[in-house]
């Protein structure tokens, strides 16, 4: 069950680096704040949760072109990525997301935009709630990359000048969508 204190607190967080994060109540929302953010081309690599809402097939109804295989050809061409969530942490406004299948890596960092669906329930207090969760994670994965992103992409390593969407997104979306998926391993 969705902590409301955590979502307030994880909302203010990701709005403080830049993210946008807005709460829907279905796919077929979902599929219409997504598709009208997007010009272009949508990566939607494999994802157990995505896949049961049927993402898909509502971003089709809105005529989207949606990238779902030959994802390193491509990746360049596309517009967004959209992809789930395994945890998100409230303190920080991070989401955690499991990025070992090379699709989820491409979808979350080379297109300008990056939609990540979340559920709420699976937004933890803070980086101590995540040791059980990564510790879960080695147990029954051992060979994973983790990502934590934090806002858009961002560096001041040019002259110490803070730009956005150098290396990778210039705009993050957290979409929540409430009983996507309360498995902390499903993205």
């Amino acid at each position: 069950m969705p902590n409301k204190k955590n979502i307030e607190r994880f909302s203010t967080a990701a709005n403080a680096v830049g993210a946008v994060v807005a709460s829907l109540t279905d796919a077929a929302e979902a599929a219409t704040y997504i598709s009208e953010h997007v010009a272009g081309a949508i990566i939607l690599p494999p994802s157990s949760s995505l896949e049961r809402l049927g993402l898909a097939n509502e971003l089709a109804k809105h005529d989207s072109e949606l990238i779902q295989d030959e994802f390193r050809t491509k990746a360049a061409q596309a517009s967004a990525g959209v992809t789930g969530a395994n945890f998100a942490i409230a303190e920080t406004g991070s989401v955690v997301l499991e990025s070992t299948p090379e699709a989820t890596r491409l979808a979350s960092t080379l297109p300008e935009k990056h939609f990540v669906l979340l559920d709420p329930s699976k937004i933890i207090d803070d980086g101590d709630d995540a040791v059980p969760l990564l510790r879960r994670f080695h147990q029954e994965q051992p060979r994973n990359f983790l990502a934590y992103l934090t806002g858009p992409s961002r560096t001041a390593d040019i002259e110490r000048v803070l730009t956005i969407g150098v290396h990778g997104p210039r705009e993050l979306h957290i979409l929540l969508l409430d009983g996507l998926s309360d498995d902390p391993l499903e993205n």
